[in-house]
């Protein structure tokens, strides 16, 4: 049999591939990842290691400041010590990634003081 240019090719096209199956032949590239360093994940993993240590320190202020019924100046005053230590919590996360601690999120701080303030005097 003879094939002429009028003649339908006899070939199939080549199956699809479905496109969310990886191709051996012609893998993804990572394109929208960031590789990661290994200096970075440690910078990541010191600065979470630090911030929520100094943050447990702060949240224990705050609980201990329910367990003092002497005077309330000695709740507001745990309330305070409690929120001080969560700002230098969150600087201590900023100075691991060296940003600049004059930020707005130092103010992220203050809330388990004002969390524990409102439960303590408004709840």
């Amino acid at each position: 049999m003879q094939m002429t240019a009028s003649d339908p090719q006899r070939t199939q096209p080549p199956p699809r591939v479905a496109k969310h199956l990886m191709d051996p032949n012609h893998p993804r590239s990572t394109g929208g990842r960031r590789d990661m360093s290994l200096t970075h994940v440690q910078q990541w993993v010191m600065s979470i290691l630090v911030t929520t240590t100094i943050l447990h320190l702060a949240a224990g202020f705050v609980v201990a400041a329910f367990f003092v019924n002497d005077r309330p100046s000695s709740q507001i005053g745990l309330l305070v010590i409690g929120g001080l230590f969560g700002v230098v919590a969150i600087a201590g996360g900023l100075v691991i990634h060296r940003k600049s601690i004059f930020s707005w999120w130092l103010l992220s701080g203050w809330i388990p003081a004002l969390v524990g303030a409102y439960l303590m005097f408004l709840g």
